[in-house]
């Protein structure tokens, strides 16, 4: 673990030094999930600055600790792209959350924690010494239209018949997912990602049985990056995968997937449906790099 401190040209509050910390989330051993940078005590940053700071940032999401405006949530978080806020992403969610409870002081006995995000209040628990996020509920389901099917063979340079179902998994970002006879053709894939176009989509396939994982993903995504890209690990992409195939009976009622692994890293999400048929998204999260960031004007 590091400690740095950065400066951000061109920011407003240029006064006030912020904490900083680089999260690795669903990582399976260090520096091997998908980051991300945190800045606390963001109350009075505009979007503006928060935008700005999240381009200079150039990861995939930049989460903004503040406190909530609800006496129902412990903390209150915006995310943002380079380019454009979230109103729920799933790693950001994790990693924001580790961020909180690492500067906070909490109990190391409290079990849950809520979340206020614009799309609402989000319910975290420890579990096997892990954070786990409740996924939230999908805003469209369904079958996917013929037309984006299409798009999507194409895309991926497969056959129709190598998809064998395919759903929309809308949890907020838009995605779009199709399920692979295995996880050999998911890792296979070599998508032109120039015909990504608007689309947000996620490709899943099963591993034999008895390995580490259940299943491999991969999350190709357009919207909210300057050009289309693979994202590392995706925790609202798994989060409503698991809705979807739980609810199909596709997968069990708790899996683990396997995802970055085209990418190099090793990312590890665990996919729990309890009694209530509530699906949990549990993953590692670690401090790689804490300090300061000052925001000069």
């Amino acid at each position: 673990m590091s400690e740095t401190r950065l400066t951000v040209p061109g920011t407003a509050n240029s006064v006030n030094a912020r904490r900083y910390l680089q999260v690795d989330v669903f990582g399976k051993g260090s520096c091997t999930g998908n980051p991300l940078a945190v800045v606390m005590d963001a109350d009075d940053l505009t979007p503006a600055d928060m935008q700005r700071v999240a381009r200079w940032m150039n990861l995939s999401e930049t989460a903004f600790l503040m406190a909530p405006t609800t006496h129902d949530a412990d903390y209150r978080v915006r995310i943002f792209t380079p380019v454009r806020e979230l109103p729920f992403a799933g790693h950001p969610t994790l990693g924001a959350c580790h961020a909180w409870l690492t500067t906070q002081g909490t109990p190391p006995g409290m079990s849950r924690i809520v979340q206020e995000c614009p799309a609402g209040l989000i319910e975290l628990r420890r579990s096997g010494g892990q954070l786990a996020f409740s996924a939230p509920p999908r805003e469209r389901t369904g079958p996917l239209e013929a037309r984006p099917v299409a798009d999507i063979v194409t895309l991926l340079g497969v056959k129709a018949s190598d998809i064998v179902a395919h759903e929309w998994v809308d949890n907020g970002p838009g995605w779009a997912a199709v399920l692979l006879p295995t996880a050999e053709h998911v890792l296979a894939l070599a998508p032109d990602l120039s015909r990504m176009h608007d689309l947000e989509l996620g490709v899943i396939g099963p591993y034999p049985a008895g390995g580490e994982a259940q299943f491999e993903v991969r999350a190709f995504i357009a919207k909210g990056m300057p050009t289309p890209y693979e994202d590392p690990v995706t925790g609202s992409l798994n989060a409503a995968l698991g809705q979807w195939l739980i609810g199909a009976g596709l997968a069990p009622l708790a899996y683990v997937a396997s995802q970055g692994t085209a990418l190099g890293r090793q990312g590890r999400v665990h996919l729990e449906s309890d009694a209530e048929g509530q699906v949990w998204v549990r993953g590692r999260t670690v401090t790689v790099i804490h300090g300061t960031i000052s925001l000069e004007p």
